[in-house]
């Protein structure tokens, strides 16, 4: 899908080390950036209790940054709100999700800061665009292309706390954008590595990454330390603890993360380390390391006579991504994620209309084995197949890679696929 055209100034592109080309605004003093979701601020007491967090970092020695989430389930709320605007027959125009998303993380950045300000420490709240996130011209999943942090370097040179609303920038046409679900984690992540941050804690309800949901595998394992490529396979087939291009600019810049639980502070609290190489990343030996799924995903067919340039003209039209494209002579076969597309039944009309010979089939979800050396020898995906055809779990596409083996079942089959090939591939 073709990006819009660039501006004519210098620009870093995503995953640039130093974005800014500046150095910490104290030398000698470490930065820290702390991300909390939506759930750790959720309401005003857990905000006092990560303002204690923050707080606490603070008198460590610290010069501290922290990115936060709207609270609870306030971008939901807005979504709806947005529909409820929209007639029946319309999607909310993208430019206006956007003006309206936004604000709830600056809701959640000034209460923040006026919990911090209570305690006896400075401290200021800046938007996305106040703190130099710059991000192409897309509405409603924007990617950041530089990042200008130089409001926040001169904060903490005076000793404030930044707080910063994530999932938010401003395009080079100076246009407010949001970055797509999970952008908070991205924000954080482009802000560490263009302050030169010593690392980058990611908190939310869960203290780190597991080798399945434990929603639906009682038996996965919490796994302490996992290298950037294997997460980022992991969060692209659906795995929320830390949103992908998060895992990209941590993987390019070579920024450390840290995913904890926010409710979990005491000694011996478990967290996942993630690095760009973790130790034993480099094995050749065949390591699943998880099993992941992603709902509400969309298999796209396209039947002969349809050419592949019609079809990304199409997708580029209605701001749609896809996935594991296989396309021929004969037609072909992807997948679109249905997690950054605000209205699916508009957009979904609007590509029958565009293309009529294409078929459309929901109600799947996407199950996947991701880890190392998934194709060095047919055993593993012979084995997937296996574990899928025994349970009588039909795959409708079926796709392999070194770091992944995937297949796309009816949703009802998600959770028992998970449990079986966790069984199979984990724990074996």
């Amino acid at each position: 899908m073709a990006e819009p055209e660039q501006p004519p100034n210098r620009v870093q592109q995503e995953g640039s080390p130093c974005a800014s080309g500046a150095s910490p605004a104290k030398p000698g003093r470490p930065i820290i950036v702390q991300k909390y979701g939506g759930s750790s601020v959720a309401d005003v007491d857990r905000i006092g209790q990560v303002a204690e967090r923050v707080v606490a970092a603070k008198r460590a020695g610290n010069d501290v940054v922290v990115v936060v989430s709207a609270m609870g389930k306030t971008t939901d709320g807005l979504l709806a709100l947005a529909r409820q605007a929209a007639s029946a027959a319309a999607d909310p125009p993208r430019r206006e999700l956007d003006m309206l998303l936004s604000t709830g993380e600056r809701v959640s950045m000034a209460l923040l800061s006026i919990a911090i300000q209570a305690r006896g420490f400075e401290a200021i709240s800046f938007t996305g665009s106040q703190s130099g996130i710059l991000t192409n011209d897309r509405h409603f999943d924007a990617r950041i292309i530089e990042v200008r942090p130089f409001r926040i370097e001169d904060e903490l040179a005076r000793g404030r706390i930044v707080i910063v609303a994530g999932y938010q920038g401003m395009s080079y046409r100076r246009e407010i954008t949001t970055l797509g679900r999970g952008g908070s984690d991205t924000t954080a992540v482009a802000l560490a590595a263009a302050l030169g941050a010593e690392r980058c804690e990611i908190y939310s309800d869960v203290d780190g990454v597991y080798s399945a949901d434990p929603r639906v595998v009682p038996d996965a394992r919490h796994l302490p330390e996992l290298d950037c490529a294997v997460l980022q396979e992991m969060a692209e087939c659906g795995a929320k603890v830390v949103c992908a291009q998060a895992v990209e600019w941590a993987r390019r810049s070579g920024v450390a993360l840290y995913a904890r639980s926010t409710f979990d502070a005491g000694p011996g609290a478990r967290e996942t380390v993630v690095r760009r190489f973790a130790p034993g990343s480099a094995s050749s030996t065949l390591s699943a390391r998880a099993i992941v799924a992603e709902g509400n995903v969309v298999l796209a067919r396209a039947h002969g006579g349809l050419r592949l340039d019609e079809l990304l003209r199409a997708a580029g039209e209605l701001g749609l991504g896809f996935r594991d494209l296989s396309f021929g002579h004969g037609g072909g076969a992807f997948v679109l994620p249905l997690l950054n597309v605000p209205d699916w039944q508009g957009a979904r009309r609007k590509l029958a209309a565009l293309l009529p010979s294409i078929e459309l089939v929901e109600g799947l979800s996407a199950v996947s084995v991701v880890g190392d050396g998934l194709t060095a020898t047919a055993e593993p995906l012979t084995r997937f197949v296996e574990v899928l055809g025994r349970a009588r779990i039909a795959s409708r596409l079926t796709v392999a890679g070194p770091l992944r083996l995937g297949a796309l079942v009816d949703a009802a089959d998600a959770a028992p696929a998970q449990r079986l090939l966790h069984a199979s591939f984990v724990e074996a």
